[in-house]
């Protein structure tokens, strides 16, 4: 498992949230944080091509230590 962490440029609503149940979303003003483990590279980008398709800016990805 990788411990990742991806901030975008969007308030997520409660039911686009549902999209990512391994992740903890957080809200921050104008941005969301969406943390958690993920099985590996196939489920990060499958992650990450949800968002774009929804037109929703990634700002950051981090891979966090265990």
């Amino acid at each position: 498992m990788t411990k990742v962490l991806i901030r975008v440029n969007a308030k997520l609503s409660d039911e686009l949230t549902t999209a990512f149940p391994a992740l903890m979303v957080r809200d921050h003003s104008v941005q969301t944080t969406l943390m958690g483990d993920l099985t590996g590279q196939d489920e990060l980008e499958g992650v990450l091509s949800l968002l774009r398709s929804l037109g929703i800016d990634i700002v950051e990805i981090v891979t966090l230590p265990e």
